[in-house]
C-alpha cells in the first residue's frame, strides 16, 4: 500500500511535468556550459559529433546566482568534471530553489525525464524514490577501486541502506544548532542558555535591548517544525512508538511542546510567518536579529553573504536537549540513466578529496570522507559545530523526515504552523495527529 501510495505522488506530478520537460530555456535551469541532456552536441564536444555523453544533475539552488559557499562548492565541483571528461561526458545542472525541488524532480520522474543524478534528503524522501525503483543501488560503484573505503565508516550510509543494498551517497554531516551574534549577547547582558529557562531569560534580555532575540521562517514549514521537533524530544515524544500505536501524540508531551513553541514564538521577528528561510537567515547575518535556529549547512549561506560576520557569530547547541538533530545531503543515481558509470563517476567527484575539503575548509560543513583538511582555515562556526557534537550524547533526524511518510512529515510541518499561527491549539494539535496517524500510519 505504501509502495502505491509513492507511485500517485510522483505521478500525481505530471500535470506540471509540461513547464519541465525540454526546460533548457528556463532560467532556474544553470550550467556552466550550454549543452542540454539529450542534445546532439555540446560546447564541448566541438559540435554535433554525438561523441559526448550527456548527463543531468539537479540540485536546490540556483548556482549561477547563489552566494551559499556550498552551493557554489557544488558548481566548482560540476566545472571540474565538466573540464576533467572534455570531450567524453558533459554535465548540464538542473537548479530550482528547496521550497519547490521536489515538486520539479516529482514532474520531472512522472514525464520520463528523471535527471541522472539528483540530490535527496535521506529518510522517507530518499524512500520515496527507492520504492518505486526509480534511484539505482550503488553497492557496485562504491565497492570499486576502493571508493567506500575513502568514507569515515559504514555508518555514514545507515539511512541510505534498504534491504542491505546503498541507493545514495552522503556528502556531507550537518548538525541543527543555535547561531547567535556574541556582540548583542555581551551588550545585552545575556548569558548562552543551557537549558530552557535560560532560553528565555536570554530572550528576555535580548528583548529589553531593543534587538530581536529569534529569527526563523514559518513561511518555510520545516524551519519551524525543526524546533518543534527539538521540544518534541526534550519532552520525551517516541516516535516509533507512535508509529506502532504503542504511544498516543494525546498523551500530553506534544502539547507541552507546542506550548513552548508558542512561549519562544513570543521572541520571533514579527514577519516570521510569511519570511521565507533565506530572508529569517539574511535578517540573521544582516544583525537585524541576535539568534538564528538552523543547521550548520546555514554557515556557508553566512559567510558567503557577509564574510565579516563570522567573527560575532556564536553556535549553542539547542537548549534542554542532549541530543541533536543531525542530517547530511545524498545524491542518488536514476535506475533510468543511459550513463550509469559516467553518473557514478559524477557523484565520486563530489566526494574526492577536492570537493570533501572545500566542504570544510569554505563550506563549513563536516566532511563523510577521512579527508585532511586544514581546520585553521575553516570556517570558526564549524569548530564550535564540533564542540556541539562532540558534547552531544546522540543524533537524531527531523521529525518530518523520522515519521513513516513524506505526507505524515509534511503534516507534521503544518500542523506546527497552524498552531504557530493560532489556528489550532495544542490540544488540537495533538489530537489531529493522533488522528492522522490512526488512519495513515498504523496498520
Amino acid at each position: 500500500m505504501k509502495k502505491r501510495r509513492i507511485l500517485a505522488t510522483i505521478m500525481s506530478a505530471a500535470m506540471f511535468a509540461t513547464t519541465l520537460v525540454g526546460c533548457g530555456s528556463d532560467n532556474n535551469n544553470s550550467s556552466s556550459n550550454s549543452g542540454s541532456n539529450g542534445s546532439s552536441g555540446s560546447a564541448n564536444d566541438g559540435g554535433g559529433s554525438g561523441s559526448v555523453e550527456e548527463l543531468t544533475w539537479m540540485f536546490w539552488d540556483d548556482l549561477n546566482a547563489t552566494e551559499d559557499l556550498i552551493s557554489l562548492g557544488y558548481k566548482d565541483t560540476i566545472e571540474r568534471f565538466n573540464n576533467d571528461f572534455k570531450g567524453k561526458y558533459h554535465v548540464t545542472a538542473i537548479t530550482t530553489n528547496l521550497e519547490e525541488y521536489y515538486n520539479k524532480l516529482n514532474a520531472l520522474v512522472a514525464a520520463g525525464e528523471t535527471p541522472d543524478v539528483f540530490i535527496v534528503s535521506p529518510g522517507p524522501q530518499l524512500t520515496d524514490y527507492v520504492e518505486p525503483g526509480v534511484a539505482a543501488p550503488l553497492d557496485e560503484y562504491l565497492n570499486k577501486d576502493g571508493w567506500k573505503d575513502t568514507f569515515t565508516s559504514d555508518a555514514v550510509f545507515t539511512q541510505q541502506t534498504y534491504d542491505g543494498k546503498i541507493y545514495a551517497v552522503p556528502l556531507n554531516t550537518a548538525a541543527a544548532c543555535c547561531f547567535y551574534n556574541t556582540e548583542m549577547f555581551e551588550k545585552a547582558g545575556a548569558k548562552v542558555p543551557t537549558n530552557w529557562d535560560e532560553m528565555m531569560e536570554a530572550c528576555e534580555k535580548l528583548k529589553a535591548a531593543k534587538y530581536t532575540p529569534v529569527t526563523i521562517s514559518a513561511g518555510t514549514a520545516w524551519c519551524l517544525s525543526m524546533v518543534a521537533g527539538y521540544l518534541c524530544d526534550a519532552e520525551g515524544v517516541d516516535l516509533p512508538k507512535l508509529a506502532d500505536g504503542s504511544a498516543s501524540w494525546e498523551d500530553g508531551k506534544l502539547e507541552s511542546a507546542c506550548n513552548k513553541l508558542l512561549d519562544l514564538s513570543k521572541y520571533f521577528q514579527r514577519t516570521a510567518a510569511g519570511d521565507t528561510n533565506d530572508v529569517a537567515t539574511a535578517n540573521f547575518y544582516n544583525e537585524e536579529a541576535a539568534i538564528l535556529i538552523q543547521g550548520s549547512w546555514v554557515i556557508g549561506q553566512i559567510n558567503g553573504s557577509n564574510p565579516d560576520f563570522e567573527s560575532k557569530c556564536g553556535v549553542f547547541q539547542f537548549p534542554g536537549v542532549d541530543k541533536i538533530i543531525a542530517k547530511s545531503d545524498s545524491l542518488c543515481m536514476s535506475s533510468k540513466t543511459k550513463n550509469p558509470e559516467a553518473a557514478a563517476t559524477l557523484i565520486k567527484y563530489f566526494t574526492d578529496d577536492t570537493a570533501q575539503k572545500y566542504t570544510a575548509e569554505k563550506g563549513g560543513k563536516i566532511p563523510v570522507t577521512k579527508v585532511q583538511y586544514d581546520a585553521s582555515v575553516a570556517p570558526k562556526q564549524l569548530g564550535y559545530v564540533m564542540d556541539v557534537f562532540s558534547n552531544a550524547k546522540g543524533t537524531f533526524g527531523f521529525y518530518n523526515e523520522s515519521m513513516p511518510t513524506t505526507e505524515t512529515g509534511a503534516h507534521f510541518d503544518d500542523t506546527m504552523v497552524s498552531v504557530f499561527l493560532g489556528d489550532m491549539t495544542p490540544a488540537e494539535a495533538a489530537k489531529d495527529m493522533e488522528e492522522f496517524y490512526k488512519t495513515n500510519c498504523r496498520k
